[in-house]
């Protein structure tokens, strides 16, 4: 059996999709609200729709559609959205799996812990 690209288009459902290194999700959703760094894993998003605004420790930059946002591992970072968007987030493995953690955990006083098992930290 061969692999087929997957493609994200305009009116199409969205997207998932996961090899050995790479994980490409279509989201509409904010980030965290909180700042924080993924020391072992970058992270990038490429706008398709809308517009997402990405903080960093010294300032915020607005990602209009057609823009591609690369944060290397080491980076503080977080985003929203500020219009109704869609976006690609291209992911490590890793990064994948701490997302569905934080997707499930219902009692934030882990969250520091949790996010600690996946070499990432909260910047205060």
């Amino acid at each position: 059996m061969s692999a087929s690209p997957i493609i994200a288009r305009p009116g199409l459902p969205p997207i998932a999709a996961a090899g050995e290194t790479l994980v490409v999700h279509e989201w509409t959703d904010s980030g965290p609200s909180y700042l924080h760094i993924h020391r072992s894993d970058d992270e990038a998003w490429h706008v398709l729709e809308g517009n997402l605004r990405f903080r960093f420790e010294d300032g915020e930059i607005d990602a209009p559609a057609g823009t591609a946002i690369f944060v290397p591992a080491g980076l503080a970072h977080t985003y929203r959205v500020t219009e109704p968007s869609r976006y690609l987030i291209l992911l490590t493995p890793r990064l994948d799996r701490l997302i569905a953690r934080l997707r499930r955990l219902t009692d934030r006083s882990h969250l520091r812990d949790t996010l600690a098992e996946f070499d990432t930290i909260i910047v205060d």
